[in-house]
This record gives structure tokens, C-alpha cells and sequence, in this order.
């Protein structure tokens, strides 16, 4: 071994050997006394760096010079007398090394202090110390359990949400970063905190086993870590001592206060806690297929533990996603999702969820029984609830709402975007600004907020509707097709989607390619609305008046609810061909007969889908009616929406009509040429029956609106044949 025989005599193992003593002792008394004398973060990882880079120089160094009595000399000079006489080893070679560490340490800090620019940026200087994102826990279980341990790391999130003054990232815009290859200097950066807590979970059996930690970010130190290794029965006491440790070292060493009691979830029983989390995660796919399985998890959570409140919260919150979906009627979901709320605040009056559902599902289930609402007094209390609990994006969503049914969508556009700014990863956030620009009809803003939602969250098949809605206003047929198959690809239990792109190809005349679509739609929902929809815009299409007129009447006998205009759309067929064969007394008696006081324009409490059929009755009371009373009942149709707050006349064909009904033509022309011509037909197929009417004879007259309608059949026509060309094309590739 010559080569390990020439180490030892040229002296570098002993010199090896004082480095790493030396640099040990060295790093330990500078990494203490470093942060207490106020350097920077970044000068304790440099010591570090310095003296391990500094090894390989010392070691070189030993091999080619030695210190001598006569000095420093290169070996190959030294004779071989001299080496009798050589310096001892020990001393001589320390001096060597501590000249070498000088000159690394000089280089390596004054390297690090001009890179420190370089590095400081992944968190912001302005970054409250006080702040921490709990990132979605590792499942290291089997694949079906994310929601184990996604929910474990909510629930601290939670409860360190209750620590005074210390800030927490929102729970979407945490989670947002689950499955993506970023480091936490740049995670931290992106949610504007200074530390982010990250752990792992592994069940097996009734067994758990839980890590954490908590990691300042501007470093990557691990400024506290712990394990736990307990059966399933201790891991309410495990999410209390996590959240407790980790407030502790945020309060008590930046805040200079201890944190109090922190509250987790409101059950103590690990199987209905269990439950609770599956159907949080199928709750926020907003899906049908989400809906029912939440719905059917909370219920056995809450057989479970009947006292569970956040179960009941869920519930509550889930019904009204139901009915919004079409999966539930509003009759049947209203009565129940009040009772539930109340339960809740039973137990606790101050809950601002249960408060913000109760108030929101009492206004429309008045609204449905048709007594009078007032809307601006649920915004006003919404408003208030929301400046409670600023981060709880549900309350905001249910503001959002309120601010939809008064028409004050600027308002719900700065809400959304003062949510947006607190959980700038929030997809749901990101998803109803986007239905809020398109209220507006700022259709760029609108597209860039779904398709960020989208880019958050792939699996939202209300964003691709969305889309698609402003594809149709844009006049692009073909990619209002692909989005709605995007969505049913996302969510193929959904029967309004088929329904959707049914009931446009029947627009169209596209017969054929419709019934495709349809076809799943009965066989899944025989009785939803859309159903009875599309029944009657496919006989429209083929020009079926016998089979048009049994689906109306089959849609009245049924009770058939509003959504998708299919009630109103049933009355106002049937009244349309009365005006045609002069038998609207009659029509109206058929009605009344299966629908008592569906034309009580002056009753005090009409169901809403009541006042739409006395909206849609306008064409025929143009033609019946004394024009005396045809005003009459108009402007009390108005006054109406005017009080619940309802802007009835925001729609350009009811501005247009208002005009009509009252002789003011020029303005009917006006608002036709403006606001409606000037929009794509793609957004208002089944126009000409409109046109048809007798109150808008005189508004066809004119040669501009004749122009204009020329102009809507040759794009109708041109986007016929572009979607037809798709499906023909995407048939033949499937």
C-alpha cells in the first residue's frame, strides 16, 4: 500500500484528522453565537459550507508542503536530513490549517454576502415571522386513504387558524401545492408565510403513525419534529398536541404569548371523524357523483355521532350544492337544509356558516313560495357575517349569491376578488369571479379566472359550462360542444350535460345528433328537468306540432319545476299556439285547471315558477288583453322584481319586449340592433319564434332588424354545418 504509506509520511492524515476537530468545534461555538449577535440567516449555513469545501484544500495543501525549521517548503524540495529535524507534526500542521481556514472562511462569507441577494427572495422581507401553511400530510397509507390524511392536516389547520395573531394560508391555496415539484422556499414565498408545517401519515389497521414538522422557510430549518406512533382512538389527542407544539413555537418565540385552548373538530369518535373526511373530499369535487356519496357519508357519521355539528354543517352545505345541481329539489331541500342549520345554532348561536346557510336558503324558500323577500336585507346580513370570518370562503360564495339575485355584480366581483387575494389558490374563489365577469359580460376575464380554477383543479365540470357558455356568446358552436364534453367527461353522472348539448344541436335542427345525447338523459333521469326540455325543443326541431303540444301539456300535469325553463317554456308553448288558433281563453282555462292561481297576477304570495308563467303569458295577453290592463299587469310584474330586488329588466329581450308591449318601437328597435343583433345567434337559438310575435310586428318592419335577422340566419347556418363537421369528425375517430 505505498500510496496509504505516502499519506502517512507526508503527514495529511494527521492533518485531515486536526481539520475536522478543529472545523467541528469551530462550526458548533459560530452557529451558536451567530444568531444571537443578529447575523443573517444565511450566515449559519455558510460556516457549514465553508468548512466542509475547506477539507479538500487543507488536505492538498498536506501533500505538496510541509513546514520546516526553515520554513514553509514544497516537499519536493525538503532533503532528506531535513526530515530528522522536521517541526513537530501536531502544531506545525495546525498552523497550516488554520491559515487555510482563514482563507476559506474570508473568500466563503464574502461569496455568500454578495449571493445573499440570490437566495433572500424565496421569502418576501415584508413576510410576517408569525405565519405559517399547512401543506396536505404525505399518505404513505394504501392510495385510497388521501383523505385521511389531507383531512388530518385541515383540522390543524384549523386549529392554529384559532392561535391570536398568528396568520395561517388558507386551506385551498395550501392544498393547491399538493403533488407539485416545489421547494418550500418557494411555496412559503407563494402564500406569503414564513414557515410551513409538512408531515406524513401511515395507517395500518387501527394503528396510525403521524410525523411533523415545522420548517422556517427563508433556511429550511426544522425549527420542531416529532413523531407519533399511536392506535387510531388517540388522533384527536395527537392533531392537540401537534397544533399546540407548533402554536407554542410561533407564539411563545415571536409573540411572546402562549396560545389557549384550540378546538378541532366537535366529535371524539374516530369513525364518525373518519367519515367526515371522506365526505369533505367527495363534497369538493362539486360533482354529482361527489354530492350523493357526501350526502350518504355525513349521514353515517351523524348516525354515528348525532352531536357532530361540522357534519351537520357539511350536510346543510352539500344540499344546497344539490339543488344547484339539479340533484335535489328546491321544495324538498330548502325545509331540510333550515332544519339542519338550526340544530346547529342551537348548539352554538355565533357558528358563521350555519348562520350565513340559514339566512341564505330562508330567502329563497320565500322566494319560492312566492312571499315577499327582501334581498338587500340578506346582503346586508351576509356582508356582516363575511366581515366576521374574512377567510371563510363559503360565507363569501353565499354572498356572492345574494349579490347575483340583487344584480349587483360589481359588488360581487370586489367581494370575490377580496377573497381571491386572501386564498390566491382557491379554485372555487377563482371559479365563481369567473361567473361573475361573465354576468358582466367581461367574457376575456371571465375565460382567464375558469381556466386558472381549472389549472388548480382539472376537475370542475361547472368551470368547462362555464366556458362553454362563453364559447356560445362568442359564436364558436363547435368549442361549446367540446366544453360541454370536457364536463361530461369530468362528470359523467351529471344528466344535464347531455341535456345541454342536446338541447343546442335541437337548436340547431341537428335532430339526429341531439337524440344521441338525449338518449342518456332519459335513461338516467326520465323526470328531470331537462329532460322535459329537450322532449319539447326536439319537437320544435322537426316540426312536430302534435308531439310538441303533448310535451307541454305532459310537463304542466307533471308540476314540472322551473329550472332550465322547462316549466315556462311549457307555458309559453301552449300559449303561443293559442295566440296562432285563437283559443286563448281556453288555453288559460286548461291551465288554471291544473294550475290554481298560476295567472294571479295581484296574489301576495305566487310561486316563483308561477311568475314566470305570467312573464311568458305577456304574449298572449298582448293580444287578449285591453291595453289598459295589459300595462296594468306589466308594470306589476315589474314592481314585483323591483322589491324583491331583482333587476328584471338587465335582459335584453325583456327590455325589448317591455319596449314592444308598451308601443315604444324605436326603443324596441333600438335595444334589438344594440344589444341583441349585435351579440352572436349562437347565444339565443329559437329566435324566430320570438320575432313571431304580434307585439314585435312593427319592430321586424324595420329594414335594420331585417338586415340583422338575414345576418343571424347565415351564422345559425354556418355554425350548423361547423358543428355538425365536429361530431361527424369525432365520431369517426372514437
Amino acid at each position: 500500500m505505498p500510496f496509504f504509506a505516502e499519506l502517512r509520511r507526508r503527514g495529511v492524515f494527521r492533518v485531515v484528522a486536526a481539520y475536522l476537530v478543529a472545523g467541528w468545534l469551530l462550526t458548533e461555538v459560530l452557529t451558536t453565537l451567530l444568531p444571537t449577535l443578529g447575523a443573517p440567516d444565511w450566515a449559519e449555513r455558510a460556516v457549514v459550507l465553508i468548512f466542509a469545501l475547506g477539507l479538500i484544500p487543507a488536505a492538498a495543501l498536506s501533500w505538496f508542503y510541509e513546514l520546516t525549521p526553515d520554513g514553509i517548503k514544497r516537499e519536493a524540495d525538503i532533503r532528506d536530513e531535513d526530515r530528522t529535524r522536521r517541526v513537530g507534526a501536531g502544531p506545525l500542521d495546525y498552523v497550516t490549517i488554520g491559515g487555510v481556514v482563514l482563507l476559506i472562511v474570508f473568500l466563503g462569507l464574502f461569496s455568500a454576502r454578495h449571493s445573499g441577494d440570490d437566495v433572500q427572495p424565496l421569502v418576501a422581507s415584508n413576510v410576517d415571522v408569525a405565519s405559517v401553511a399547512v401543506l396536505p400530510f404525505d399518505n404513505l397509507s394504501s392510495e385510497d386513504e388521501d383523505y385521511f390524511s389531507e383531512g388530518l392536516a385541515e383540522t390543524l389547520l384549523h386549529m392554529l387558524a384559532q392561535v391570536p395573531r398568528l396568520k395561517v394560508a388558507a386551506r385551498t391555496s395550501s392544498f393547491a401545492f399538493r403533488g407539485q415539484n416545489k421547494s418550500i422556499g418557494e411555496i412559503a414565498s407563494a402564500l406569503g408565510v414564513a414557515h410551513v408545517l409538512e408531515g406524513s401519515v401511515q395507517k395500518s389497521g387501527n394503528r396510525v403513525r403521524i410525523t411533523a414538522q415545522l420548517i422556517r422557510a427563508s433556511d429550511g430549518f426544522h425549527v420542531w419534529s416529532s413523531s407519533y406512533d399511536r392506535t387510531l382512538d388517540d388522533i384527536f389527542a395527537i392533531q392537540d398536541e401537534i397544533a399546540r407544539k407548533v402554536g407554542a413555537e410561533l407564539t411563545a418565540s415571536l409573540l411572546g404569548a402562549a396560545n389557549g385552548r384550540l378546538d378541532g373538530v366537535e366529535t371524539n369518535n374516530p369513525d364518525a371523524y373518519d367519515l367526515y373526511l371522506q365526505a369533505r373530499k367527495e363534497h369538493l369535487t362539486y360533482s354529482y357523483g361527489g354530492l350523493r356519496g357526501a350526502e350518504d357519508l355525513l349521514k353515517g357519521a351523524l348516525l354515528i355521532d348525532p352531536d357532530f355539528t361540522e357534519a351537520k354543517t357539511e350536510l346543510a352545505s352539500s344540499y344546497i350544492r344539490q339543488v344547484e345541481t339539479g340533484l335535489r329539489a328546491p321544495a324538498q331541500a330548502y325545509p331540510e337544509i333550515r332544519a339542519i342549520t338550526a340544530q346547529v345554532l342551537e348548539v352554538d348561536p355565533d357558528d358563521v356558516v350555519a348562520n350565513a346557510i340559514h339566512a341564505y336558503v330562508g330567502t329563497l324558500a320565500g322566494a319560492l313560495a312566492g312571499d315577499p323577500v327582501d334581498v338587500k336585507a340578506l346582503v346586508a346580513q351576509l356582508e356582516a357575517l363575511v366581515a366576521r370570518a374574512p377567510d371563510d370562503a363559503q360565507t363569501c360564495i353565499l354572498l356572492v349569491r345574494a349579490y347575483q339575485l340583487a344584480q349587483q355584480d360589481e359588488k360581487a366581483v370586489t367581494a370575490l376578488q377580496t377573497a381571491l387575494a386572501r386564498d390566491p389558490f382557491n379554485a372555487q374563489i377563482l371559479y365563481e369571479l369567473g361567473s361573475a365577469y361573465m354576468r358582466l359580460e367581461n367574457f376575456e376575464a371571465a375565460r382567464d379566472a375558469l381556466q386558472r380554477s381549472l389549472q388548480i383543479e382539472s376537475a370542475q365540470p361547472n368551470a368547462y359550462v362555464q366556458l362553454a357558455l362563453i364559447s356560445a356568446q362568442e359564436g364558436d358552436g363547435v368549442a361549446y360542444v367540446r366544453n360541454l364534453l370536457e364536463a361530461l367527461a369530468v362528470d359523467p353522472r351529471d344528466q344535464d350535460l347531455p341535456g345541454l348539448i342536446a338541447d343546442f344541436l335541437y337548436g340547431l335542427e341537428l335532430v339526429e345528433e341531439g337524440d344521441d345525447f338525449r338518449a342518456r338523459v332519459v335513461t338516467i333521469a326520465p323526470t328531470s328537468e331537462i329532460a322535459y326540455r329537450t322532449e319539447l325543443t326536439r319537437a320544435l326541431a322537426r316540426g312536430d306540432a302534435e308531439a310538441a303540444d303533448r310535451s307541454a301539456r305532459r310537463a304542466i300535469e307533471d308540476g314540472v319545476e322551473s329550472r332550465y325553463f322547462a316549466y315556462g317554456g311549457a307555458v309559453q308553448h301552449l300559449l303561443r299556439e293559442a295566440i296562432a288558433s285563437g283559443s286563448i281563453p281556453s288555453e288559460e282555462a286548461w291551465l288554471e285547471a291544473r294550475s290554481p292561481g298560476i295567472f294571479d297576477i295581484d296574489g301576495a304570495s305566487v310561486p316563483a315558477k308561477y311568475r314566470t308563467a305570467q312573464a311568458v303569458a305577456m304574449d298572449a295577453w298582448y293580444v287578449s288583453l285591453p291595453r289598459e290592463e295589459l300595462l296594468r299587469r306589466l308594470d306589476r310584474l315589474l314592481q314585483l322584481g323591483e322589491s324583491m330586488g331583482f333587476g328584471v329588466a338587465n335582459d335584453p329581450f325583456t327590455r325589448m319586449n317591455i319596449h314592444a308591449m308598451r308601443g315604444e318601437v324605436q326603443e324596441a328597435v333600438q335595444v334589438a340592433l344594440t344589444d341583441i343583433f349585435s351579440r352572436s345567434v349562437a347565444g339565443s337559438l329559437g329566435w324566430e319564434r320570438t320575432f313571431n310575435q304580434a307585439q314585435y310586428a312593427e319592430v321586424v318592419a324595420d329594414p335594420r332588424v331585417q338586415a340583422a335577422m338575414r345576418r343571424w340566419e347565415q351564422e345559425e347556418a354556418d355554425i350548423r354545418a361547423s358543428v355538425a363537421a365536429f361530431l361527424r369528425d369525432l365520431q369517426s375517430n372514437s
